[in-house]
């Protein structure tokens, strides 16, 4: 019999379009005691955190419809979305200019890059989150 998961109350948003990537971080958050929705396609994740109903929000750049970058921007354009009360972190595997990497970094209040970060990895930084 395996123990009962403990819930810690917080929802996630994972927008990642990689199937196994998305199955890795739900499975390693759900046994964390978080809640976790998957979105894979990004005008749909856009629509989803728009609710304000997640407390972190983790971010592929890399998504169909509408890519990660537009995602962030409008998540954090006031007039766009309001009262955001989400954590976002970025999560790629793509390279960034300097610049661009400043630039998104500044609009999020995490940067991961996920062939550097294990499941586990990423539970125990959620878990340092003032959310």
């Amino acid at each position: 019999m395996t123990d009962p998961v403990v819930r810690n109350g917080k929802k996630v948003l994972c927008v990642e379009d990689e199937r196994f990537i998305s199955e890795l971080y739900a499975r390693a958050l759900t046994k964390a005691g978080y809640d976790i929705v998957v979105e894979p396609d990004g005008q749909r994740a856009l629509e989803v955190a728009q609710t304000n109903n997640f407390d972190i929000i983790l971010l592929d750049l890399m998504i169909p419809t509408i890519t990660g970058f537009e995602v962030l921007s409008k998540l954090r354009d006031t007039t766009v979305t309001p009262q955001l009360k989400a954590k976002i972190i970025i999560t790629t595997n793509l390279e960034q200019r300097e610049e661009i990497r400043k630039s998104i970094e500044d609009q999020a209040d995490g940067y991961l890059v996920k062939a550097e970060i294990t499941p586990r990895e990423l539970v125990e930084f959620l878990s340092h989150l003032d959310t």
